[in-house]
């Protein structure tokens, strides 16, 4: 199958392209990047995107938009697969790749948070998520074990959050997960999640956290205050 002219429409801190973008270099697809400021957005992306969001895939002279819906695709477009070929366990991958886009809406939730009560319950609730898939996780390196799938391509850009919150507060989410832990220290040193983000991206999500008018802001400030 010839592979068609791919344009990737993005921003540089969404994880839902992110996981694109993870998927792009797993499958080695050739492909263009456009970043876009979505507080500013081109009349050409209202014009194509249906939901005003990222990532959107131009496929020659198609558009796709959904993040979960373009992976699928370019899993479907190129040799091999990230989803396992047992009908039952890539339904389940499925329903897990769908628990990290909540675990993302939670994420949201916790640097949107205006006061240490709601900052405190979002952080219970990402513990009790993550201890979810700690009771579900075999031995690593991966989720499904030795083989990079999907579902790792969902939450390296969950993990990728907490290597800039873990400077601001000892969250401590992950401390009765360790084999959650272990998974995340294998999906940092991955190539192809290394390479789904600018290499300034620990600043820029930081300056967009100090944004947020939220409790994380008065962290930030905080610790700045402290030295």
């Amino acid at each position: 199958m010839d592979t068609p002219k791919l344009k990737l429409i993005s921003h540089v801190l969404c994880p839902y392209v992110q996981r694109v973008r993870i998927t792009l270099h797993e499958k080695n697809i050739a492909h263009e990047i456009e970043f876009i400021d979505l507080s500013d957005p081109p009349e050409w992306f209202k014009d194509i995107s249906p939901l005003g969001k990222v990532p959107v895939l131009l496929v020659d002279d198609e558009v796709l938009f959904e993040s979960n819906v373009i992976i699928e695709y370019l899993d479907e477009i190129s040799p091999g697969s990230l989803h396992p070929h047992n009908a039952l366990s890539k339904a389940k991958n499925r329903a897990w790749m769908e628990f990290g886009s909540e675990i993302l809406d939670t994420i949201a939730g916790l640097y949107n948070a205006k006061d240490k009560i709601t900052f405190e319950e979002k952080l219970t609730s990402l513990e009790q998520k993550f201890k979810s898939i700690e009771a579900i996780l075999a031995d690593g390196p991966y989720f499904n074990q030795k083989m990079f799938s999907m579902v790792d391509a969902v939450f390296g850009p969950v993990f990728r959050y907490f290597d800039v919150i873990d400077k601001i507060t000892d969250v401590r989410i992950f401390s009765a997960a360790p084999k959650v832990r272990a998974w995340r220290n294998a999906l940092q040193k991955r190539p192809s999640v290394q390479q789904a983000v600018v290499s300034d991206y620990p600043q820029l999500l930081l300056k967009f956290f100090k944004q947020r008018n939220s409790y994380l802001t008065e962290l930030i400030h905080q610790q700045s205050a402290a030295g």
